[in-house]
C-alpha cells in the first residue's frame, strides 16, 4: 500500500504529467521502474536487517523442535517395542507357569487318587478280615452250641435207652470225647 502512494508522490514531485490517454497496461515508465527497484531494494535491506534474522531463527527453532519431537517419538517407539517384547515374554512365562501348575495339579490329583484307592483297598481288606474273623468266631460259637445241644440230646437219648439215670457230668465228658473222635475222622 505504501508503494503505490510513494510512487504517486514521486511522480508529482518530478513534475511528470499524465499522458492525455492515460497509461496503458503495456506501457513502460522508466522512472517508475527505477523508483520501484530502489524501494524494493530498500525494503529488502530493511527486511534483511530487521525481520530476516528473526524469521530464520524462528524457522531454525521450529526445525530443532521438530527434530527433537521426531527423536522423542523414535525413543518412545523403541520403548514401546521393548515393552511389547517384555509383555510377550511375560505372557509366555505366565502360560508356561500355568501349564506347570496344571501339570503339578494333575500329578497331585493322580497321587491323591492313588492314595485314596490304596486307603480304600486297605480299609476293604481290614473290613473283610474283621468280617471273616467275626464269621469264624460266630461259626465256632454256633459249633460249640450245636455240640452242647448234641451232647444234651445224646444224653437224653441214652438215658432213655438205658433207663438209668447216670451222672450228667460223666456222660457229658464221654459224649464230648466221642464227638472229638468224630471230628478227627472228618
Amino acid at each position: 500500500m505504501l508503494h503505490p502512494l510513494l510512487l504517486l508522490i514521486l511522480q508529482e514531485a518530478a513534475g511528470e504529467a499524465h499522458p492525455p490517454g492515460g497509461a496503458g497496461p503495456l506501457t513502460v515508465n522508466g522512472g517508475l521502474v527505477i523508483w520501484t527497484l530502489v524501494v524494493f531494494g530498500l525494503l529488502v535491506l530493511i527486511l534483511r536487517k530487521a525481520a530476516w534474522p528473526t524469521l530464520l531463527q524462528t524457522v531454525r527453532e521450529r526445525e530443532q523442535r521438530l527434530e527433537q519431537q521426531i527423536a522423542e517419538a523414535e525413543r518412545n517407539r523403541a520403548a514401546a517395542a521393548e515393552l511389547l517384547e517384555q509383555q510377550k515374554k511375560l505372557l509366555q512365562d505366565a502360560k508356561g507357569e500355568a501349564q506347570d501348575i496344571v501339570k503339578r495339579a494333575q500329578g497331585a490329583g493322580e497321587k491323591e487318587r492313588e492314595a485314596l484307592l490304596v486307603r480304600a483297598r486297605h480299609e476293604y481288606e481290614d473290613l473283610l478280615a474283621r468280617a471273616q474273623k467275626e464269621i469264624g468266631e460266630e461259626r465256632d460259637k454256633a459249633v460249640q452250641a450245636l455240640r452242647r445241644e448234641a451232647v444234651d440230646l445224646s444224653i437224653a437219648a441214652a438215658s432213655k435207652l438205658l433207663e438209668a439215670q447216670l451222672d450228667t457230668a460223666a456222660n457229658r465228658r464221654m459224649v464230648q470225647e466221642y464227638l472229638a473222635t468224630l471230628e478227627q475222622r472228618t
